[in-house]
C-alpha cells in the first residue's frame, strides 16, 4: 500500500499504517498515540502529514478535532475514496458511511478543488436505542 501511494516504507510508516488499518473508525492523534507506544506524536503527526500527501490518508475535523482514517482509493496522485462521515453527538464517534459519495459541488471558475468533507451530525442508532 504504501508503495502504490509512493511512500517510501520505513519502520515508522508500517506501524502507523497497521494502527490505522486496524481501526474501524477515524481515530484521533491522540487515539493514535495511545495505541502506539513505539512512537512518539511528533514521529506520528510526521508520519500522518507524509500519508496525507500522498492521499494514503483522510483527515477530517467533526467538531471534536481531527481524526484520520485510511484512504483506500488507486494511488498517491488524488484521494478518489471520499465518502459521507457521521458523527455522533452524544457518544461523539465518527464513523464512515460507506458506499454513500459526497455530493458534487459546482464551484465557481478560477477555483481549484483540493478536497471535500461531507460530515452529518446527529444521533448514532446505538445511542437512539439507549434513549
Amino acid at each position: 500500500m504504501l508503495r502504490r501511494h509512493g511512500v517510501r516504507e520505513t519502520a515508522n510508516r508500517l506501524i502507523v499504517l497497521k494502527a490505522l488499518a486496524s481501526e474501524k473508525m477515524p481515530v484521533s492523534l491522540t487515539e493514535l498515540e495511545s495505541s502506539i507506544d513505539s512512537i512518539d506524536k511528533s514521529g506520528i503527526f510526521r508520519t500522518l502529514s507524509i500519508f496525507r500527501e500522498h492521499h494514503l490518508v483522510h483527515v477530517l475535523e467533526d467538531g471534536d478535532g481531527v481524526r484520520y482514517e485510511l484512504c483506500l482509493g488507486g494511488d498517491g496522485e488524488e484521494d478518489d475514496d471520499v465518502h459521507v462521515h457521521f458523527h455522533c453527538e452524544k457518544c461523539h464517534r465518527t464513523s464512515c458511511l460507506d458506499g454513500i459519495p459526497v455530493p458534487g459541488v459546482k464551484i465557481p471558475d478560477g477555483y481549484e478543488r483540493r478536497s471535500a468533507n461531507y460530515l452529518i451530525k446527529g444521533i448514532c442508532p446505538e445511542c437512539a436505542g439507549k434513549s
